[in-house]
């Protein structure tokens, strides 16, 4: 009885190398080659899907997000293409306006600004060795409140330097210096005031209150002026009354500056109630439902 001769395979350097990179190839991922799909086929696991973006769908594999025309647009301002194109109208032309502006800047030229790039208000840095401080050019007691007092408040909602600087600064040396100036001017001081807490900017609100207060406190009579303009502040003070620093045990290092926007609020609350005469607080409870009085308390 003849045997064949049995053919060995011999494992060599070169043989090893070919069976290692037979086991990693992509057709060997699954024991069963029936759950490999092919590469090229409709159902492959490794094919790109186009997906709308802000969907569910963005977060799988293999998914690639469609651009919104929005980014279209800043890809085709970026290649040269004119903002003013025929293409870019109707909406696309507003999505290109608002996308212009800075969230940290104003939507807005105030008023003074405008005057201050012109050289129109009577003011002028000056340079100490505590601090910046501005100085005036006229003696305030001459100034017409009923301009320039509206016109300072009005830039209590810029935030570009040194716009701030100046018009903080000139708004408490006019508060200062008023005395029985400021009254008649309280409904020109309305929608300043009104624009400045609306801004969202934590910043500006909080020196805003502490300027309400300032007011309140310069004369007698501005704070029963203010109880017929509760309705176009107060709304912005119900929204952030609960906003309050919860730091826990720790230190909380905005106390020194007084940047807490609800206790600030809750502050403001208080001065007008006590300033504000009889129907004060009627009023205010009225806008603010959750306060308390502080004659009660």
């Amino acid at each position: 009885m003849a045997y064949s001769a049995r053919s060995t395979y011999q494992l060599s350097s070169n043989n090893l190398i070919n069976e290692l990179n037979h086991f990693t190839d992509d057709s060997y991922k699954y024991r069963s080659k029936s759950s490999n799909p092919p590469k090229n086929s409709a159902f492959s696991t490794n094919r790109t899907r186009y997906v709308p973006p802000f969907s569910i769908q963005t977060q799988q594999k293999n998914t690639l997000v469609v651009k919104g025309p929005l980014q279209c647009m800043q890809q085709g301002v970026a290649n040269g293409e004119r903002a003013n194109d025929t293409k870019l109208i109707g909406e696309k032309k507003s999505l290109l306006n608002i996308n212009k502006f800075s969230l940290n800047k104003s939507l807005r030229k105030t008023s003074f600004r405008l005057h201050f790039d012109r050289g129109d208000l009577p003011i002028k840095m000056e340079y100490m060795c505590g601090g910046d401080k501005i100085g005036w050019t006229i003696d305030i007691d001459k100034l017409d409140y009923n301009f320039y007092l509206p016109l300072f408040f009005d830039g209590l909602s810029e935030t570009e330097h040194p716009y701030p600087t100046y018009a903080r600064q000139g708004v408490y040396d006019l508060l200062i210096a008023g005395g029985e100036k400021i009254p008649p001017t309280i409904p020109q001081l309305i929608l300043p005031l009104k624009s400045a807490l609306n801004t969202k900017n934590l910043e500006v609100i909080c020196t805003t209150l502490k300027i309400i207060q300032q007011l309140v406190l310069s004369s007698d009579s501005v704070g029963p002026a203010l109880v017929p303009f509760y309705r176009q502040l107060l709304p912005m003070f119900n929204a952030y009354k609960v906003k309050n620093l919860n730091c826990g045990d720790e230190i909380d290092y905005s106390q020194k500056n007084n940047l807490n926007v609800g206790d600030l609020i809750d502050e403001t609350l208080q001065v007008l109630e006590l300033h504000g005469g009889e129907d004060a607080f009627i009023n205010i409870k009225y806008m603010v439902p959750t306060y308390e009085s502080c004659y009660l308390n």
